[in-house]
């Protein structure tokens, strides 16, 4: 089980937005329109962002920033006098584009630092805003999916990240096999008790161990996993609701068309329908000053 991959699974820019800003002196930036998750990069300089509660945070030249909340954020000069900055923003503005299950595991704002690994794309990026070539849409698309997929591998190595509760709950010697057993093979019949013997534990000491740690009990657990797949699967093209169900361990559409609608707060038919609707408003930075 690759966890992180299974974060990003389903991940897919589709008309993302992009911004390239140069600025000096004392600026502002800001964002009240929201996005489903934007990225920032500082390319050269430094800045300031604020997202929430809690003091602004420092950007440096290479880092990245991942804003995860639709409520109004802001970019401002790094310190009085400072250098020139050059700031890199990408946006997805559709949830489906990036999948509630990776939005609920993130902290509104997360920074960071610059790497070797990540600067190469930054840079990409910047340049390929810059330019007016054809098929500049889809190669910027698949570079904001490469810069998610870095920053949030470099976000999770960090002593100070907060990953989400199962993420977590993979070191640990009772509940680990079975979240990788459940990943693994998620359309499998489990029953808390098989999942006990992955486990090689009594039935009770599982569920409870798995509860706590994970937050949620084994059955709920595997439920929502399964739900995310199929928002996944519902997606590709020729995708039926009868085929999706029986791809997430579901013997028959009725069954998990009512678990989808609990989960995701619509049917699977109106799931589809939502992905070729409108898009979201513009999550880009507009400058105030």
């Amino acid at each position: 089980m690759d966890a992180l991959g299974d974060l990003l699974r389903g991940v897919r820019a589709d008309g993302a937005l992009f911004g390239r800003d140069v600025r000096a002196g004392a600026w502002e930036m800001s964002c009240t329109d929201g996005a489903a998750l934007e990225l920032i990069a500082v390319v050269r300089g430094a800045a300031r962002i604020s997202a929430g509660p809690g003091e602004p945070r420092l950007l440096r030249e290479g880092d990245a920033a991942v804003v995860c909340t639709a409520a109004p954020f802001a970019l401002s000069a790094g310190e009085p006098g400072s250098a020139e900055c050059e700031l890199v923003t990408g946006a997805y503005q559709l949830e489906s584009s990036v999948g509630r299950r990776l939005i609920s595991a993130l902290p509104p704002l997360l920074v960071v630092p610059g790497s070797e690994e990540c600067l190469p794309i930054v840079e990409l990026i910047a340049a390929e805003v810059a330019a007016e070539r054809p098929g500049r849409q889809y190669v910027m698309d698949r570079m904001l999916d490469w810069m998610l997929a870095c920053t949030l591998r470099e976000w999770f190595d960090l002593p100070d990240s907060r990953p989400p509760s199962w993420y977590r709950a993979l070191g640990d010697d009772v509940v680990g096999p079975a979240l990788r057993a459940m990943h693994d093979e998620p359309a499998r019949s489990w029953t808390v008790a098989a999942l006990a013997a992955r486990a090689q534990v009594s039935r009770a000491a599982f569920a409870r161990s798995f509860t706590d740690l994970v937050g949620r009990p084994p059955m709920a657990y595997l439920t929502e996993w399964r739900m995310t797949l199929a928002a996944e699967l519902l997606t590709e093209p020729g995708a039926t609701v009868a085929a999706v169900a029986g791809q997430v361990g579901y013997a028959d559409g009725f069954g998990f068309s009512d678990a989808f609608k609990r989960i995701r707060g619509m049917a699977p038919s109106s799931y589809r329908a939502s992905l070729t609707g409108g898009r979201a408003a513009s999550g880009v930075l507009r400058a105030v000053g």
